[in-house]
């Protein structure tokens, strides 16, 4: 089977191995048989085609769910995948939208990463796909030497603000040379929050600025439970207002919130983007700091973390504590042994972490549900609100209806739905780095149908979704929607603040 690319020509298919060479990289592809399991389980239905955004953008069956199960199952078979094949896999957002829409339960999300970490990270022995290029081998070295490191991203986000300032965001926009030279820089110029004419943030710092958060936030009344509560990455650097919202609200609820001094980057970036014993290595640092800190729960206000962080006990079930490839590292060049030095148990200890993570929305529902409802008074806060689906929220947790119920219960407050069927913005974590025209696009389809709801305020779960919907309303005409996550408009109504703490108008 092939299929026709975006202006490229006709995909090439993969080229077949000998019998030996095949079988052997099959074997070292999918040792277990897992996926070759969850490959076998697509009914080629074609359910997940109107639910896959590429699918949406080129109508072209390899970017859709469907056609990549296809090549994963050739490279299964032994055939080696080729460069166009590889890019089929790269263009895929990994928004797990198939993955809700299957009615068979086909494991998408399983494929595509395994089928990424084939090019990330091979396995010993014949290459099952082509390496990069220099160029894409460098621009992703940079990607993940900065951002899972806050104090790097830190450090990148004053040159880009200052390049902003001087207007070379506008300018490298407008520049198709720079578009096609340095497609990355000019996507994260209009992606760094700096003061964009549109796509407002409430409460936004300078990104440079650390908004500091004690290591115990105390309970108010009643204490009902112990948190752990996850600063991540992008959200501690450029969105620290709502690690400090969702601290509030926590301790309004009758929580004490524990934030661990010694937390990091808990891999999902690179989990997402086939870095999987780099991401098993953030991991085990993550379970380490978390289990220390001896909570009930682990509130996490990032979709992407959570999503990750939930999955820990598949990523570290292989023997020895290894990520799924078998490397030994824990983020920070160091052993990623356990404490007793023998690495042995970490997917039993990975497994009782992700049993504990929870979303905000999840964690106050079930708060609620077990406790006799909120104990933080809510005030008035008369707004129209847009509430955005973060896909890794909504198609990878499950968690549509808890989000929902807590902004409804807000008195005043009237709940609009984005009219574009939850379809992802393009921020994807790093996609609209390294895709920047898909997620150009998407963001433009999503900001169209933001403002066709005719709210002042648009709220998401994921900082990934708020940086990329900002800068796309931030590109269309008139007064754009102010962004900000869910935790903020919470803190808003119990603290008894305007509607325009949040909207800025």
């Amino acid at each position: 089977m092939t299929a026709v690319t975006r202006g490229d020509g006709p995909t090439q298919p993969p080229e077949r191995r000998g019998t030996d060479g095949g079988e052997a990289v099959a074997r070292a592809l999918d040792p277990s048989g897992e996926l070759r399991s969850a490959a076998s389980d697509c009914v080629h239905c074609g359910f997940c085609l109107p639910a896959c955004p590429t699918y949406q953008l080129w109508g072209e069956e390899m970017d859709s769910p469907r056609g990549r199960i296809h090549l994963i199952t050739q490279a299964l078979d032994g055939s080696q995948l080729t460069a166009e094949a590889s890019a089929h896999f790269d263009r895929c957002l990994g928004c797990m939208a198939c993955v809700t829409a299957c009615p068979s339960g086909v494991r998408y999300d399983r494929l595509i990463e395994a089928a990424r970490t084939w090019t990330e990270e091979p396995p010993p022995g014949p290459r099952p796909a082509p390496a990069r290029s220099l160029r894409d081998r460098a621009v992703r070295a940079a990607i993940f030497a900065t951002f899972p490191y806050p104090r790097r991203l830190r450090a990148l986000a004053g040159p880009l603000r200052g390049m902003q300032w001087a207007r070379l965001d506008r300018l490298a926009g407008r520049s198709r040379a720079a578009q096609r030279l340095a497609p990355e820089l000019s996507s994260a110029l209009r992606l760094a929050p700096g003061n964009p004419p549109g796509g407002r943030s409430p409460g936004r710092r300078s990104p440079g600025r650390r908004a500091a958060l004690p290591g115990r936030v105390p309970a108010r009344g009643q204490r009902r439970a112990v948190v752990g509560m996850l600063t991540g990455c992008v959200q501690q650097v450029f969105f620290p207002e709502v690690n400090t919202a969702t601290a509030r609200v926590l301790a309004a609820e009758g929580c004490d919130v524990i934030i661990p001094a010694g937390q990091g980057c808990c891999g999902a970036l690179s989990l997402h983007s086939g870095r999987a014993s780099e991401a098993a290595g953030f991991a085990r640092r993550t379970i380490t700091v978390f289990e220390q800190a001896g909570v009930d729960a682990i509130v996490v206000n990032s979709a992407g973390c959570g999503s990750a962080m939930k999955e820990y006990g598949a990523l570290l079930a292989a023997p020895d504590g290894a990520g799924r490839d078998g490397a030994r590292q824990d983020g920070t060049g160091q052993d990623g042994a356990g404490q007793d030095g023998t690495g042995a148990g970490w997917a039993a200890r990975a497994a009782a972490l992700s049993g504990k993570v929870r979303d905000l929305s999840e964690f106050l529902a079930e708060l609620y549900g077990g406790s006799g409802g909120p104990q933080a008074e809510r005030h008035e806060l008369p707004v129209r609100v847009a509430y955005h689906d973060a896909c890794h929220l909504a198609h990878a947790q499950r968690i549509r209806q808890q989000p929902r119920d807590l902004l409804r219960a807000i008195p005043g407050l009237e709940l609009a739905e984005v009219g574009d069927g939850a379809t992802c913005c393009g921020s994807a974590g790093v996609y609209n780095l390294l895709q920047p025209e898909a997620a150009r696009e998407l963001g433009e389809r999503k900001a169209a149908a933001v403002r066709a709801t005719g709210a002042a305020l648009v709220v998401s779960a994921n900082p990934g979704c708020s940086l990329q919907i900002a800068a796309s309303l931030a590109g269309t005409d008139g007064t754009a929607p102010a962004v900000a996550h869910t935790a903020q408009v919470l803190d808003a109504s119990i603290r008894g603040l305007p509607a325009t703490a949040l909207t800025g108008g």
